[in-house]
């Protein structure tokens, strides 16, 4: 955080190399991904956006035109099915940067479109 600040210069020390030789090894060896462990809450973070993100598909010609509120319900879409298979009888989070998602459950007027996501 220190690099944030104005007119700080880079020094990498020898635990900086350390810390990065460790994570090197960490992501290149087995195991590098798990499977989640079952019984236990699982949690969505969710951004949607114009631009790519950490497991992101590209968006459709006609969903570039949606507004924030539905790229945010695209991106909660997508991830839901693609965990299904984990998240059945599963508690599960979701996690979302866009407030007024927040009053979905109990808005009055929804599109289609956000008919069918619910």
């Amino acid at each position: 955080m220190k690099l944030l600040e104005k007119d700080v210069s880079f020094v990498w020390f020898a635990k900086c190399q350390q810390s990065f030789d460790l994570l090197k090894i960490m992501l290149t060896e087995a195991p590098v991904l798990a499977p989640p462990e079952l019984r236990k809450e699982f949690v969505i973070n969710s951004d949607g956006s114009l631009s790519g993100g950490y497991d992101y598909r590209q968006l459709k010609t006609h969903e570039k035109n949606y507004s924030a509120h539905d790229l945010e319900l695209v991106a909660i879409v997508f991830a839901l099915k693609i965990w299904r298979h984990y998240l059945y009888g599963e508690i599960c989070h979701v996690f979302t940067g866009h407030k007024s998602l927040k009053s979905l459950m109990t808005q009055k007027y929804l599109n289609l479109r956000q008919r069918m996501w619910l």
